[in-house]
């Protein structure tokens, strides 16, 4: 009985400390998760942007109707805090759009670079 009660002594904390321990290892994990979903989330809405815009382009011959289709399309959590890049090319018999939207950082202060997707859409 005596050998129970030394033993359960020496571990008295053992949960305490493997919990302090996996703690920095499982918010590490956990934000990489958040990131990678706001990577995914940023290419598909850069997607998004770009095929909306290639379709306002091909039905419209003025310049304007593209770029507000892409910034409408974006969502405001994207528009907001970076302005997103949207380019056009082709002017023959089918336009292609390209936009790019900078992946938001769970981090501050570390980059996760643009994503960037194109669109073409034949004129009409």
């Amino acid at each position: 009985m005596k050998l129970r009660a030394q033993r359960r002594d020496r571990d008295r904390g053992q949960a305490g400390i493997e919990l302090v321990s996996w703690t920095p290892l499982l918010l590490f994990v956990g934000l990489l998760v958040i990131q990678l979903g706001l990577g995914v989330f940023a290419a598909q809405q850069a997607g998004t942007a770009a095929r909306a815009a290639a379709r306002a382009q091909s039905d419209q011959r003025n310049d304007v109707w593209f770029e507000r289709a892409a910034r409408e399309s974006l969502s405001d959590f994207l528009e907001k805090d970076n302005g997103a890049r949207i380019t056009r090319s082709g002017w023959g018999d089918e336009v292609t759009v390209t936009v790019r939207v900078k992946v938001p950082s769970v981090v501050p202060g570390i980059s996760f670079g643009d994503a960037e997707k194109s669109a073409t859409m034949p004129r009409d």
